[in-house]
């Protein structure tokens, strides 16, 4: 394996692989709003480099980490041995959901979603799919939001890092539509108009 190069967050270290998403401002917002329950299991989806399912595992009981990218699973099977969690992590390469045939087993569901708007393009490279939404930022995030609450138990909680490119408040709305209560908890102003938004979603009472 080749690696481009090596990010430090707290006390933690990843080596980046060549074709896998590199820990920007989004990663390090969600990263340091991220506090699962002790015992839980935690669903990260897109995992990338594995920044945040490290973290989730250092409390959580298991951790399932899914990507698409053959390259960000061997990356974040190698960051989890760095960071002495891989006992914790089980990592799947796959669409979204498509690997998992349990429903209603995840109290977390952490995504930092692919959510820049850009033009149509299935065949882009790993890089591209890390971030490219399509034209309107929501291709990835709206097929997440259809599947992510039958795959939560009932006093479950989604957290999901998007741009404000993309429709913030469309995910607010959808989250609702679902039964679930969300929120804002966390934003970071970027450069050229955009901005972050962390959303949590929990189960009505």
């Amino acid at each position: 394996m080749r690696f481009s190069s090596r990010v430090v967050f707290a006390d933690h270290v990843f080596d980046i692989l060549e074709h896998v998403y590199e820990p920007a401002e989004d990663s390090f917002l969600f990263a340091e709003n991220l506090n699962v329950r002790r015992g839980s299991k935690v669903l990260d989806m897109g995992t990338g480099c594995g920044i945040l399912a490290v973290i989730a595992a250092k409390k959580a009981r298991q951790v399932v980490a899914i990507d698409v990218n053959p390259y960000a699973v061997k990356c974040a099977k190698n960051n989890a041995e760095i960071n002495d969690v891989c006992n914790r992590i089980s990592l799947v390469q796959g669409d979204l959901f498509a690997p998992l045939r349990i429903r209603k087993e995840f109290d977390t569901i952490l995504f930092n979603a692919p959510y820049l708007p850009s033009e149509e393009n299935e065949k882009g490279s790993w890089m591209e799919r890390a971030w490219s939404g399509g034209p309107s930022g929501r291709n990835v995030i709206d097929r997440f939001l259809r599947e992510a609450p039958r795959h939560l138990r009932p006093d479950g909680e989604i957290l999901l890092m998007q741009s404000s490119l993309s429709d913030v408040k469309q995910t607010l709305r959808n989250l609702e539509r679902s039964g679930l209560e969300a929120n804002v908890i966390a934003k970071q102003d970027l450069p050229f108009f955009e901005s972050i938004a962390l959303l949590r979603a929990v189960t009505r009472e």
